[in-house]
């Protein structure tokens, strides 16, 4: 934990690992050789530990969305005008994005927050949690002050818990808001030390001159804002954005109550990298679902030790690459609690 302040969730506890060797010694008792459904195995053997249940139960997911503009946009990093975010807010309210029908074909609960998009979006289902109106341009001030870093960490815990109240047992989170890998880049930076000339992508995709300009942004704000890697909200306050705050704090939510996350693209995955510098142990509670086209990603998922279930070139964000990863969760948890064992079916293990 690094400042008292930033300890806004509950504590997250270790995992559980009398039950995850429970739930290891149960899997090689399973109609199979032992080892042969690989990942699987590993996978429901990590799902009983972060849940402490040796048959742990991952239906239905929760799908929290958070959106939010970036004061950056301004400077020319998107391929896409800003006014796009509330309409793509819009769009998730009527169930048309690609969000919305990965969610559907999971049967997940789904929620869409907007926390900071430049102009209000109402609509049923938009839950509005607003904080301030898009970020402060990183290029010219601080993203936010480290109050509203705080408060957008309070808010993704807030919903977290909601959505886990409703009955959510894995958690997804997503974002939608143009800018928001400018801003992402930057706090993996920040965090990490990365060269920004690496890990920068071209988002939505950027020209050649787009990219360059980004990648531009992303030295000069770090340059002139120096954001203290010691400190998560600091780095959040300084380059980062609401929605990552928002993601990182319902990262954390879930975490403490030891609700799995499956975790999206290059944004969601920097924003569990701020929740584990937050509190190291949100670390055993992640599952990598994908591996994003973003440059990025790769660099973050190594910082975390995570290998993705899925590779499918995606890069659209929202949360639709962990949800269509979820039903290889979803096939470990079966696996572990209905396959039957060698004795319960009269096989021979020998």
């Amino acid at each position: 934990m690094m400042a008292s302040e930033e300890k806004q969730h509950r504590t997250i506890e270790p995992v559980n690992h009398e039950v995850r060797e429970q739930a290891r010694l149960h899997v090689d008792q399973l109609t199979k050789p032992l080892g042969s459904l690989g990942r699987l195995e590993e996978l429901a053997i990590e799902l009983a530990g972060m849940t402490g249940e040796a048959f742990p139960v991952v239906t239905p997911p929760g799908v929290l969305v958070f959106a939010a503009d970036h004061g950056v946009a301004v400077e020319g990093i998107s391929a896409y005008p800003q006014e796009v975010t509330a309409q793509m807010v819009l769009n998730m309210a009527h169930g048309g994005a690609g969000i919305n029908v990965f969610a559907r074909q999971i049967g997940a609960l789904q929620k869409v927050v907007d926390v900071g998009v430049c102009s209000p979006v109402e609509a049923p289902g938009v839950y509005s949690k607003r904080i301030r109106a898009a970020s402060g341009n990183m290029l010219r001030e601080a993203a936010m002050s480290v109050e509203e870093a705080e408060r957008s960490l309070a808010v993704g815990i807030e919903m977290a818990e909601a959505i886990i109240d409703e009955g959510a047992k894995v958690l997804i989170v997503g974002e939608v808001g143009i800018g928001n890998t400018t801003a992402s880049s930057a706090v993996l930076a920040a965090l990490t030390g990365a060269d920004p000339q690496t890990i920068v992508g071209r988002g939505t995709g950027l020209d050649d001159a787009g990219w360059q300009r980004k990648k531009a942004v992303v030295r000069e704000a770090l340059a002139l804002h120096k954001p203290d890697a010691d400190k998560p909200l600091d780095v959040l306050a300084k380059v980062g954005g609401l929605e990552i705050g928002a993601m990182a704090g319902a990262i954390l939510g879930a975490a403490s109550r030891r609700v799995p996350v499956l975790l999206d693209g290059f944004i969601a995955t920097v924003a569990a990298l701020l929740a584990v510098k937050i509190d190291a142990g949100v670390s055993d509670y992640l599952i990598a679902g994908h591996r994003s086209q973003e440059p990025g990603h790769a660099f973050v998922l190594e910082a975390l030790g995570k290998e993705p279930l899925l590779d499918l070139h995606l890069r659209l964000g929202e949360g639709s690459g962990a949800a269509v990863a979820f039903p290889i969760v979803e096939a470990a948890a079966r696996m572990i609690k209905e396959m039957a064992t060698f004795a319960s079916a009269g096989v021979s293990d020998r």
